[in-house]
């Protein structure tokens, strides 16, 4: 599938920073982007998609390398300005915006807002209009007709909360043209994610685009940005491989010629999150007890799925296993299947069952491997009251703290008690 270089000093940061912990290599997160700046033709802008890894280090070191950044929250927008993005490279995106984030995205100034539905639009339109403002630039996200080539977990072509049916946009050239706060530079459109064949991710792209240049013509509107997505991802289980770069650029270049001829104006984005952070992550846990269970070994750690609920094989009808590593023993062959649980009172805090591994014993270090994506981000980190943990930066052969670990203060210090007798 894939092969693991050796990595940092997990002992020395568990011992220094305690476990569990996220472990981020900038090295890894600089590889990962520029292979994929190397992949697509120049004028293509990356968009991070904050919603993988919202660190707000993570976000700088991306953005320091050239990256935008796609925001889908408050938070998110002012995680990213706070790290150095220009507002004119974020985009804000997302079903359900508040009024609150509509005014964030105009006073920040940022490149566009992706309207979800045409009533959002108004919104916008009324917003901009109470202010005075100039008219503000948007994008409609739009839920095609058709559906994602590949095996992705796939996000069009049926209905979803997302975006605006295809039909729906092409029926609305009179609606958006009574807007006047707002001005539609273009069409976004996400056709999935975790797509691993180069070939798949190259056709979505140029289907989104040619359906990006005929709702242009039924709206009448000059093409000024297209984001055609992305959802590019990495191999976790055994069977997959990483994407072939080489090949997608040969293919992407090819795509994106052809538009290019007809729209040399035009802004093109392609958003990812997985593919950038993915690699660049080892989630660290310490092995508590070990147990066996009718037959089954058992390794219980101080950490699972309350901070890495992607594990457990979320968007995947079979459970399958992250890589995992024996942080003390990377080298040693495997000599015990062991199913690898955290602290949580449920048997779904199961993040890795019956994986080959050398002896386990307490006090012993596991790592799971390829964890910089959907790690606290997309996990229950309360459940139970255990709180989020600690995030480390490794860089220049030193380690930062880039998220502290919350304590049950910080957890009891947002609650507010009130007697009732």
């Amino acid at each position: 599938m894939h092969t693991t270089e050796p990595g940092p000093d997990y002992a020395g940061l568990a011992e220094r920073f305690t476990t569990p912990l996220f472990v981020y290599e900038a090295d890894a997160f600089e590889r990962s982007y520029t292979q994929l700046r190397q992949a697509l033709p120049h004028g293509v802008d990356i968009m991070y998609s904050l919603k993988a890894n919202p660190n707000i280090s993570v976000c700088a070191l991306l953005g320091s390398l050239g990256a935008g950044a796609e925001v889908s929250s408050h938070a998110e927008l002012v995680t990213a300005l706070r790290a150095g993005v220009a507002p004119q490279d974020i985009i804000f995106l997302g079903p359900g915006k508040s009024d609150a984030e509509l005014r964030a995205c105009v006073e920040a100034g940022i490149a566009a807002l992706v309207c979800e539905s045409l009533e959002e639009a108004e919104r916008l339109d009324a917003l901009v209009a109470r202010r005075g403002s100039e008219p503000f630039p948007v994008m409609l996200r739009v839920n095609p007709s058709f559906t994602a080539k590949g095996q992705g977990l796939a996000m069009g072509g049926k209905p979803r909360q997302f975006g605006i049916d295809e039909r729906a946009v092409r029926d609305a050239k009179h609606r958006l043209a009574d807007l006047t706060g707002v001005r539609v530079t273009g069409i976004h459109a996400y056709m999935g994610t975790r797509f691993l064949d180069h070939a798949s991710v190259a056709a979505n792209t140029g289907r989104i685009l040619a359906l990006a240049e005929s709702l242009a013509a039924d709206l009448g509107i000059g093409l000024e940005t297209v984001d055609f997505g992305g959802g590019l991802g990495v191999a976790y289980f055994a069977g997959e491989s990483d994407p072939d770069m080489d090949l997608l650029r040969r293919d992407m270049d090819e795509v994106i010629a052809d538009f290019r001829q007809r729209n040399p104006r035009c802004r093109l984005m392609m958003e990812s999150g997985r593919f950038l952070t993915a690699r660049a992550g080892t989630y660290v846990v310490r092995v508590r007890e070990v147990k066996e269970s009718m037959g089954e070994l058992f390794a219980v750690a101080d950490g699972g799925t309350n901070h890495h609920m992607a594990a457990v094989g979320i968007g995947s009808f079979v459970k399958r296993d992250f890589p995992v590593r024996h942080l003390g023993a990377p080298d040693a062959p495997p000599t015990h299947r062991y199913s690898i649980t955290g602290p949580l009172c449920t048997p779904n805090d199961l993040i890795v069952k019956k994986a080959p591994l050398p002896e386990v014993r307490p006090g012993d270090l596991i790592g799971i491997d390829r964890s910089g994506a959907y790690g606290p981000t997309a996990s229950p980190g309360l459940f139970l009251s255990h709180g989020y943990p600690a995030e480390v930066l490794v860089h220049r052969g030193g380690a930062d703290l880039v998220r502290v670990p919350d304590t049950t203060e910080d957890l009891l210090g947002r609650q507010r008690l009130v007697r009732t007798r």
